[in-house]
């Protein structure tokens, strides 16, 4: 049985205003490089190719000849970026080249970096395609930003309240909530220790069925009468509290392909002695028993089995664990999540055994295309 995974799908950056992915793109520049300043110049409508341009803080003494800087003009220790935000869905290498070719041989003379910052993803061609701008124009850096590298960038811890401004989605949230579903688990897990003992009877109850602790004699479904039943706990373990559903006598052929159980009887269930819901009699149950014990012990002892299913309880399935019960059944009642009509409040899919019971052990599918008739049938309660 695999567990499920939870994964984030693709973040559409498509599907944000042109503006506000400029926005995004920009306050993630903050943190690629020391910046003087960071001017947004798309918003006026006459940016000359420009969405954004910023000047690099760099050491003074790699440019620094003797001569003072103009007081207003950009000291000559920063480094002018061209940044340009195209939000498309697909930019191929010759739309690239073309946007490229956009910036002025005016503008290229002073630049040191461009960065081209697209809602789209780059194939490698693109990729040579832009480098070999970079390097005709004699641009010393550029940067190629993708949806994958933007994508990347966004899901850094340090930009996580950026991700939610944009997207909506945050890994810290994300985070608390699994720290705090993870201390839940195991604080419940810890409470079923302290509280059940393996091998006994618990009562498994839906709190949101309010007719507990009359059944509903219309319905003809055990599940649409009411959502509790008395149940054999067999052990905690890593997944959760496994659930003895059924445990009988079976019957194994010398093939190892055929096979049949005492359906009639469930040693899994308590008998009416324990569970104040079974509607059977005790002479009803011991006859039933007996039936099956007088064609069971005939049995060959290379032929006597037994057939197992455990259901797992999974401890986050737990709602809380009431140790002393009531007046109906006063053995621990544990409430879960609702039941759902197939599998109650268990995980799909369950363990499944049918062996044999003495020497070697011999396994084989409970498959009912094999089955044949050995054990009486029964109908269903």
């Amino acid at each position: 049985m695999r567990a499920a995974i939870r994964t984030l799908g693709p973040i559409h950056f498509e599907d944000i205003e042109p503006h506000r992915f400029e926005d995004m793109v920009r306050q993630l520049l903050w943190d690629f490089r020391q910046w003087r300043e960071l001017e947004t110049t798309g918003r006026a409508g006459s940016d000359d190719g420009f969405d954004a341009r910023g000047w690099e803080i760099v050491p003074t003494d790699m440019y620094n000849d003797g001569e003072e800087d103009d007081e207003e003009s950009i000291p000559q220790s920063a480094r002018l970026w061209l940044i340009q935000c195209k939000r498309e869905k697909a930019i191929g290498p010759t739309k690239l080249k073309k946007y490229l070719d956009q910036i002025s041989e005016t503008d290229r003379r002073d630049l040191h970096g461009i960065i081209f910052a697209a809602a789209c993803d780059f194939s490698k061609k693109a990729h040579d395609t832009f480098r070999e701008k970079i390097h005709e124009f004699g641009i010393q850096e550029g940067q190629l930003w993708g949806k994958g590298e933007i994508d990347d960038m966004l899901f850094q811890p340090k930009n996580d309240r950026l991700l939610f401004a944009y997207t909506g989605i945050s890994l810290q949230v994300r985070r608390r909530s699994l720290r705090t579903e993870l201390r839940s688990k195991l604080a419940m897990k810890r409470k079923a220790t302290r509280l059940l003992q393996p091998g006994s009877e618990i009562l498994i109850r839906d709190p949101t069925d309010e007719r507990y602790p009359r059944l509903d004699k219309s319905k003809k479904a055990r599940f649409d009468r009411g959502r509790w039943l008395v149940v054999k706990f067999e052990d905690f373990y890593h997944d959760g509290l496994h659930i003895q559903s059924w445990r009988c006598d079976a019957f194994i052929d010398d093939d190892d392909v055929h096979w049949d159980f005492a359906e009639t009887v469930n040693d899994a269930r308590p008998g009416p002695n324990f569970d104040p819901w079974d509607t059977r009699t005790w002479e009803e149950w011991n006859l039933a028993r007996d039936e099956v014990f007088k064609i069971f012990s005939k049995l060959d002892e290379r032929n006597q089995a037994v057939y197992e299913l455990i259901h797992i309880l999974p401890y986050e399935n737990i709602l809380d664990i009431d140790e002393e019960g009531d007046e109906v059944f006063d053995r621990p009642h544990v409430y879960t999540v609702p039941h759902d009509v197939h599998l109650g409040p268990y995980l799909q899919g369950a363990y499944e055994s049918l062996h044999t019971i003495h020497g070697a052990r011999r396994d084989t599918d409970a498959s009912d295309e094999t089955r044949v008739k050995l054990f009486p049938r029964r109908l269903d309660q």
